[in-house]
């Protein structure tokens, strides 16, 4: 496929896990890319082989209004444009509201919250000459709370409450704005908590496993693409079925 042939995309987070696989996914249907991630080394790493012709990276924290901009500034400057922004940066953090002090929550609200806010208002500008989408991705959480995870699961409620403003907000303009809430997946951050921690997690998902960055990567795609033209103010699960559960495990039976 070259969906996205001659179209430019930003996508932050780039250098692991879910981001990765979606710059390998855009570059892989025909588009241009510039990548965002913290550490410029683990970026080269991460993005290694794939066509330079193509591909942009720019180090930084994405938190940062500058780096916001540099990134827009590079998509413009280097590839003519912007069509899509991918605002898939996030990091993880456990606690009741007792146990979370309040700079751990500042910083990931940050993280979680205002690198998007930052990067759609960079972008829209951009994406609005070319009628562009941007794609967030929330969580599970954001809709549905899990015990313990107070300063993650406010942060992903806030990405689908701002994705549904801003598909309002900005779709006389043309810019289509939708999310991705993906449930359990495969990546170096859940690897690290073990099975034996993730095995309730896929007890309660109906297709009973974990997900792949590939198949979140694929829905981010579609949500960018002409396929969704009609598309704006969605959040779309990618969760095995978790979300269509009231938390049930699955009857060894069934």
């Amino acid at each position: 496929m070259s969906r996205f042939t001659g179209k430019t995309i930003i996508v932050t987070g780039a250098g692991s896990g879910i981001g990765r696989q979606t710059v390998h996914r855009f570059l892989a249907e025909g588009g241009n890319v510039v990548a965002v991630s913290r550490t410029e080394g683990r970026l080269r790493e991460a993005l290694a082989g794939l066509p330079d012709d193509r591909l942009h990276l720019v180090a930084g924290d994405a938190g940062d209004p500058a780096v916001a901009g540099r990134a827009v500034a590079a998509a413009v400057d280097r590839f003519g444009g912007l069509d899509v922004l991918v605002n898939n940066v996030g990091n993880a953090l456990r606690g009741d509201v007792a146990a979370v002090d309040p700079e751990e929550w500042a910083d990931l609200l940050r993280t979680n919250v205002t690198s998007a806010y930052l990067f759609a208002r960079a972008a829209l500008p951009e994406l609005a000459l070319r009628r562009g989408s941007i794609v967030q991705v929330s969580s599970v959480q954001g809709d549905r709370a899990e015990y313990g995870w107070v300063a993650y699961n406010t942060s992903k409620g806030a990405i689908e409450s701002m994705t549904r403003s801003m598909a309002l907000d900005h779709a006389a303009e043309g810019v289509r704005v939708n999310a991705v809430a993906p449930g359990l997946v495969d990546t170096p951050r859940t690897a690290g908590a073990g099975p034996e921690a993730l095995a309730p997690i896929v007890a309660r998902t109906p297709l009973g496993r974990a997900g792949t960055p590939a198949e979140i990567a694929g829905v981010i795609a579609f949500l960018a693409g002409d396929d969704a033209s009609f598309v704006t103010g969605a959040v779309v699960p990618v969760d095995g079925g978790r979300a269509a559960s009231l938390g049930s495990v699955r009857p060894a039976d069934v």
